[in-house]
């Protein structure tokens, strides 16, 4: 299957799409920090070269991705292009089963995995992960 546009303007459209420093994780990284958790960007996934953490607690073994919901089929907001439709079913669903691939190799590895939709509201997020490393770092403690 070739990698074409359906038009320039659809090119054009998707060159300009942000794959890092989104909105949302901006957002949830202020957050993070305004609690004073500190933590790595754009962090290399161990052993999966090509692809890296969008935020990670290193020493906590803490990844956390903030999945937009078109590239990889939020089940609320996806949307399937009906224009180069089998193309863009095809490049979906390969997204998809390579996430689950990197949290199942991540999993493995004795990470804990974190995934939200960029729809979550940030201040939810920020909550979610702010417990899990309280709850990892006292584990830790008591280990």
């Amino acid at each position: 299957m070739s990698l074409i546009a359906s038009s320039p303007a659809v090119s054009a459209r998707m060159s300009r799409q942000a794959s890092r420093n989104t909105q949302p994780e901006l957002t949830v990284r202020r957050l993070l920090h305004a609690e004073g958790l500190r933590y790595r960007v754009h962090y290399p996934v161990p052993g999966m070269p090509r692809r890296s953490m969008d935020i990670a607690f290193s020493r906590l073994r803490i990844a956390v991705f903030l999945d937009g919901c078109y590239w990889h089929g939020c089940p609320q907001h996806a949307t399937r292009p009906r224009a180069n439709a089998e193309w863009w079913r095809s490049k979906l669903e390969r997204n998809i089963a390579r996430d689950l691939e990197t949290t199942d190799h991540l999993t493995a590895a004795g990470w804990t995995v974190l995934r939200f939709w960029e729809h979550e509201p940030a201040a939810d997020v920020a909550h979610r992960i702010e417990a899990t490393v309280q709850s990892r770092r006292s584990a830790l403690d008591h280990s």
